[in-house]
């Protein structure tokens, strides 16, 4: 019966150790841009907050709406925008992740059904430290581009 409490004692240590940089991040404005009809794809953005004194990572994230999930960034390469995954997001201590079209996002590949206006997709992120973090990405239409202004010579 000892082995037995030390044994649960243990477990529980491990869960509090696993709670860590999801315990200190918090996600504002979490949303999916709704994909065009047949579109295969679409991004997902947030902002995310580390209220922790250490630096973290987002390694990994994760969605039922969607059989792929990846970290991605825009780069320009050669005078062209083009989407790259990346192996983690980092987040400075007491700093912010800004995901944002054009940027830094979380990429749903191959869409396992259409999505409507309104719904919610519930992400799963996860960080270096093995804990992990929902939160629920409502999906909105894409808002058009402010037209640039024409500068005058």
């Amino acid at each position: 019966m000892k082995h037995l409490s030390l044994l649960a004692a243990g477990l529980l240590l491990s869960a509090g150790a696993l709670a860590g940089a999801a315990d200190n991040v918090s996600v504002q404005d979490p949303y999916v841009r709704l994909a065009p009809p047949n579109a295969p794809a679409t991004g997902a953005f947030m902002v995310i907050k580390n209220n922790g004194d250490k630096d973290v990572k987002v390694v990994k994230a994760d969605n039922p709406a969607s059989k792929v999930t990846e970290l991605h960034t825009h780069i320009n390469d050669g005078g062209v925008m083009k989407m790259r995954p990346v192996p983690a997001i980092d987040i400075k201590a007491k700093g912010e992740a800004v995901l944002k079209p054009g940027s830094l996002h979380v990429m749903l590949i191959d869409l396992k059904a259409p999505m409507k206006e309104g719904d919610s997709v519930p992400i799963t992120l996860t960080f270096d430290d093995g804990s992990s973090k929902q939160v629920d990405a409502k999906v909105v239409r894409p808002m058009p581009a402010p037209a640039m202004e024409q500068k005058q010579h």
